[in-house]
């Protein structure tokens, strides 16, 4: 029987929160499940309709939460592009599978679950953001971004060749994952689609059509705009990401010429769009606070216009499994690689440990098997993503793999056993953003953080009274026995994930040795 054809046999009167099989059972798991991987870079959680954004509307992405589950607290183990990528990939943490930041080259010979995936048959392709230096190993097919890629008129490299294509990123990544599903798959084989977007990763360049998306919109300030960070280390004085400061006019607000690559319709779409905010801009000069709101107002315009794009282009893609019958084998994950700051605390981008950075949005659907409309608070991370998929297509993770499979949390009714706590670890200082090296230890509740390397400072949060992290209470006699049992659980994990401060040395010498020779 052709995979294309196989159907799902639901009872009539089924409950929309269950979606139950005949015999009031769900339907058997299928032994080798296509897998649809969708991610973006940088796209926070509180910018998504199904996590309550009050700034857009994602209606397409909304659908996978509709019709699966959302989970609640889903985090990063390292809040940067290509270490996260490398975490997803083999299932270990940074300090053990080379990629510790954006300056170093992953080791594609390293054992991954696409691999694992293409071994057991699967059929796999990577397209879209890649951003590892290295070639794609794993996979059938590969086409993707070279680095970072340009959001207008992208190359592209096509298993090895390098090609220019006309036109706007995310829609020609969604058409090179269409045309695969459509044309170039094996219908009688399983798949693993990887779909990367390279948005909204900065410097935020929506689509022509919508360049004036948000022009009047008046978004909602976040509480922490102004925060003054005033109970904080100096970690969070000390960084290089804030709207006031770092956030610049011509590369980050588009208040300068137009892109290089954009063609003669393209460049008169971007000046007609851009040209009266720049007068604007020139005429009010604002200033001070005033500058902050204008910066924020301008940084969210075209972030969420980046966003637009995509969530059209699940859409697209939803729409197809459903026209070609693949929706009902078909399991459809939709992440980031991280969060990201949007204003909050008064930055942008990511790489701390605090809520905004570190949390990811999960979104899972493969109907009659995961009941729609279904929330799970269970702590998850991703170095869970490559477990989870091994163990759904009936593959035992290695040993070395050492996130765990989400597939009882998924299908079942949970687990027992499942992790109280997540532990946490960036790398990369001094760099862009300067944001200092860190790790720690999150539960239900609290976060514990501990800054190295040229401080030795620590921040303590108790996320059920301080939920936007204002307050470190670190030195509070209130908080004792929580701080002690915190620092215990950090060094618990940071023995179970093999991770040290003899590592942390002999990296702190490496990167020294690395910068010496640039």
């Amino acid at each position: 029987m052709k995979r294309d054809t196989l159907i799902w046999t639901v009872c009539l009167g089924l409950a929309a929160l269950t979606l139950t099989g005949c015999g009031g059972d769900r339907p058997a798991f299928p032994e080798k499940p296509n897998i649809l991987f969708i991610m973006t870079d940088d796209h926070a959680s509180h910018a998504i309709g199904a996590y309550g954004s009050r700034i857009n509307a994602t209606p397409h992405i909304d659908r996978i939460a509709t019709e699966g589950m959302r989970f609640e607290n889903c985090f990063c183990t390292n809040s940067i592009c290509a270490p996260s990528r490398a975490v997803i990939l083999t299932g270990r943490y940074s300090h053990l599978n080379g990629l510790r930041d954006n300056a170093l080259r992953f080791d594609g010979t390293q054992l991954t679950f696409p691999k694992l995936l293409q071994q057991a048959g699967y059929q796999t392709a990577m397209i879209g953001k890649w951003h590892l230096k290295s070639d794609p190993t794993g996979f059938d097919y590969w086409n993707v971004l070279p680095g970072q890629g340009s959001y207008y008129n992208p190359d592209m490299i096509e298993m090895g060749e390098r090609k220019r294509f006309p036109g706007y990123v995310t829609d020609l990544i969604t058409d090179f994952a269409l045309d695969f599903l459509e044309n170039r798959r094996d219908p009688d084989r399983p798949f693993l689609v990887m779909l990367h977007h390279k948005a909204p990763h900065r410097n935020w360049q929506p689509a022509m059509r919508h360049l004036t998306m948000y022009d009047d919109t008046v978004f909602p300030e976040p509480e922490t705009l102004f925060d003054d960070y005033a109970t904080r280390s100096e970690a969070a004085r000390e960084q290089e990401m804030t709207l006031r400061d770092h956030m610049q006019p011509v590369n980050d607000l588009k208040m300068g010429d137009p892109p290089a690559r954009l063609d003669d319709a393209q460049r008169a779409a971007w000046e007609a769009a851009y040209g009266p905010k720049q007068e604007a801009y020139a005429r009010e000069n604002p200033q001070g606070d005033a500058l902050v709101r204008w910066k924020y107002q301008r940084y969210l315009e075209d972030y969420l216009g980046c966003i637009a794009a995509v969530d059209e282009s699940i859409g697209r893609v939803l729409d197809y499994l459903d026209r070609s019958g693949l929706a009902d084998s078909t399991l459809v994950v939709y992440t980031s690689d991280q969060g990201f700051f949007l204003g909050d605390h008064g930055w942008f981008d990511k790489r701390f440990m605090y809520e905004e950075s570190l949390r990811m949005p999960l979104l899972v659907r493969f109907p009659g098997a995961i009941p729609a409309g279904s929330i799970n608070p269970d702590l998850v991370l991703n170095l869970d993503f490559g477990p989870t998929f091994l163990d759904l297509a009936g593959i035992q993770a290695p040993e070395s793999m050492q996130g765990a499979s989400l597939k009882a949390l998924l299908l079942e009714s949970g687990s027992e056993a499942w992790r109280k706590s997540v532990y946490y670890h960036y790398y990369e200082f001094p760099a862009v953003h300067m944001a200092k090296r860190h790790y720690g230890v999150r539960t239900d509740r609290y976060k514990l953080i501990h800054f190295y390397h040229d401080i030795d400072a620590w921040e303590l949060y108790d996320l059920e009274k301080d939920p936007n992290e204002l307050h470190n209470v670190y030195a509070d006699p209130a908080y004792s026995a929580q701080m002690t049992e915190l620092k215990e659980e950090l060094a618990r994990l940071r023995e179970q994930y093999g991770d040290s401060e003899e590592l942390d040395r002999e990296f702190l010498r490496q990167d020294k040795e690395r910068r010496a020779r640039r």
